[in-house]
């Protein structure tokens, strides 16, 4: 399978046992925590309900600090080239292209490892672009650990300019990025 072969699929009970099978080799889909055996455990106890909170639009979530927020609108999908690759995540606050406070950017995305260093994470956020400019967004906002240079290039190869840089805990440095959406990444 090829990156250039890649969807993005909705959550969905066809694909799940790829997903837990991911989950199961301690794959993350969090990449600032590590939710693997929380998300196992949720999914093995009740499989629609996972799917049902893995892509719901109200009520709160916490941080990894702890905090409960409100959950922002969003969009999930599982990359999929045939089977499951990874996950990539849109979230935004309707009517505007700010965020609140406590999301680190509009995008996330964590691609499994046996699929990395492939194309997959370029091609998904290059798929994602034109679900963002679909729910209103001009630009989005997209961050990186300073350190996680295949992230950078993923970013840069669709249109990603650094605009500067946010602390983060335990030393940390993340570089912000901004995608004109209108442009077309």
């Amino acid at each position: 399978m090829t990156a250039d072969r890649l969807r993005l699929v909705a959550p969905n009970l066809a694909k799940l046992a790829q997903y837990e099978a991911a989950l199961a080799e301690g794959w993350s889909p969090d990449t600032t925590h590590d939710v693997s055996k929380a998300q196992l455990a949720a999914l093995r106890h009740d499989p629609r309900s996972f799917l049902a909170e893995l892509t719901r639009q109200d009520g709160t979530i916490f941080t990894a600090s702890g905090r409960e927020v409100p959950r922002l609108p969003g969009r999930v999908y599982w990359l999929d080239d045939g089977e499951f690759c990874g996950v990539i995540t849109l979230r935004f606050v309707a009517g505007s292209d700010a965020l609140p406070d406590y999301v680190s950017g509009h995008i996330g995305y964590a691609v499994v490892p046996w699929k990395q260093r492939q194309g997959y994470a370029t091609r998904a956020l290059a798929l994602l672009l034109p679900v963002a400019g679909a729910v209103g967004l001009r630009r989005v906002e997209i961050t990186c650990d300073d350190d996680n240079e295949a992230s950078r290039r993923v970013i840069v190869k669709n249109g990603g300019e650094l605009i500067g840089t946010r602390p983060e805990a335990a030393g940390k440095t993340k570089l912000v990025f901004r995608i004109d959406v209108a442009a077309g990444g």
